[in-house]
């Protein structure tokens, strides 16, 4: 009974958390953030209650850095929009009915493409790797 009290007890901190506002599009609720550690286990913590998690990030030489302004278009199994947003951090939830789509995501000019299925009950999860050139044309270059 001790274990179980406090496994709820961890789970009602990590609830705590704060999440970043919702938002809509197309009818879709989602959110995106995740640029604080805070705030990213707050999310990461909140995945396993919306059907889709979305993960962007930018291949560094020994490390994945997070990509943030990232255009994010969804298509339903028809070709038909279901959300167009753009996410304010690597970690995108999007609360989207069971079925097949297609997600693009934008970040320096470039598009990946994945192909998920949502499921009743079952979240799902695609990650977006961009080469480690990508966006280092947005850096600031420094002047001599």
């Amino acid at each position: 009974v001790m274990l179980a009290t406090l496994a709820l007890g961890a789970g009602a901190a990590q609830a705590a958390a704060p999440l970043p506002p919702l938002q809509h599009s197309a009818g879709v609720e989602y959110l995106s953030g995740g640029i604080g550690q805070d705030e990213a286990r707050a999310i990461e913590g909140a995945a396993r209650h919306w059907p889709l998690t979305l993960e962007f990030a930018v291949k560094d030489k020994s490390r994945a850095d997070f990509a943030a302004d990232v255009k994010v278009l969804v298509r339903d199994a028809r070709g038909h929009t279901a959300l167009d947003a753009t996410a304010g951090g690597p970690l995108f939830l999007a609360r989207l009915a069971p079925g097949r789509y297609s997600v693009e995501a934008s970040f320096a000019g470039k598009t990946l493409h994945e192909k998920v299925v949502v499921k009743a009950g079952h979240p799902a999860k695609a990650v977006f790797l961009w080469p480690a050139e990508t966006g280092e044309s947005q850096v600031g270059q420094k002047h001599s």
